[in-house]
């Protein structure tokens, strides 16, 4: 028999070239499976549910009220800025003039002695007030008596007591600052005279509170009947201070109702420039300055 051929196995260099070429195959892969997992990864994360983002609120509207606002006209005030409201939104607006009136007529404040109130004449705090369609009238009141709160907090009332006044009669005395007083350095000056005519037994003599007991419009002359009534807040005939405030006073006017001047005047008229008063002791000297600038001699 003739011997069997044996195959010749893989020459050193075959081995080394197939091992090379092996090697570059698996970092091939290896690079194919890393460029892979890159180019998948934002899928990835983007296959789970998106984060859910919180709307932004809505933006709101604003209603503005005035220093010495009367609570009526605050009412006409809501009623018109809730109309503007409406016609830009599209939709209804919650907040209107007839339940603003339903809810600022009682609640209780915790800052003010008594704590109940039955009349917030005085209490709606003047200021600017967001709102939003869902703001209700109740919620609006309940933010100006806050206001007031804050801002009642502030006010040092030893001096009125040892005048033997109470809270709310500083309140009513703001009040008729408020509508009297419109340059503030003569907030504190009408303030002396009302301290000053209570001390003395004096009839206060101040128009705003019978314009407002009558409902009077500022721009119509008082009558001689009318001041001749018996309304209780007819100051001209009555003596004291009437039943209740007459606006709603800012800061500055319930600052100076607490902290009147320290002057004897008694007497005070405004000025022909319809901004400042002319304020006086005397009875003589008052008559004199009103005769000489028309009012009457």
């Amino acid at each position: 028999m003739m011997p069997v051929k044996k195959p010749r196995g893989p020459s050193p260099e075959q081995i080394r070239r197939r091992r090379l070429a092996a090697l570059v195959g698996i970092v091939a892969a290896l690079i194919a499976v890393v460029i892979a997992v890159v180019v998948a990864l934002p899928h990835v994360r983007g296959s789970h549910p998106p984060t859910p983002t919180v709307a932004a609120p809505p933006k709101p509207f604003r209603v503005v009220f005035p220093e010495g606002f009367t609570r009526a006209q605050m009412a006409q005030r809501v009623q018109v800025v809730a109309r503007i409201a409406k016609r830009k939104k599209g939709r209804p607006v919650v907040l209107s003039g007839k339940q603003y009136l339903g809810a600022t007529q009682r609640a209780v404040l915790p800052c003010f002695t008594p704590h109940r109130q039955t009349k917030l004449e005085g209490f709606l705090f003047p200021a600017t007030y967001d709102f939003v369609a869902t703001t209700t009238s109740r919620q609006l009141a309940t933010e100006q008596l806050q206001t007031f709160c804050d801002n009642w907090s502030s006010v040092n009332l030893s001096y009125a007591r040892k005048k033997n006044l109470t809270p709310y009669d500083v309140l009513i005395i703001a009040s008729m600052i408020e509508r009297e007083a419109l340059a503030p350095e003569d907030r504190p000056l009408v303030s002396a005279v009302i301290y000053n005519r209570l001390h003395a037994h004096m009839t206060l003599g101040i128009d705003a509170t019978l314009r407002y007991g009558l409902n009077i419009p500022s721009t119509q002359s008082i009558l001689q009947s009318q001041l001749d009534s018996n309304n209780p807040y007819n100051t001209r005939k009555l003596p004291g201070l009437p039943p209740t405030p007459i606006a709603n006073p800012g800061l500055a006017s319930i600052q100076a109702a607490a902290h009147p001047a320290h002057v004897n005047y008694l007497y005070f008229v405004r000025k022909p420039d319809l901004v400042h008063h002319y304020f006086t002791a005397s009875a003589s000297a008052f008559a004199h300055y009103l005769c000489a600038h028309g009012y009457g001699c």
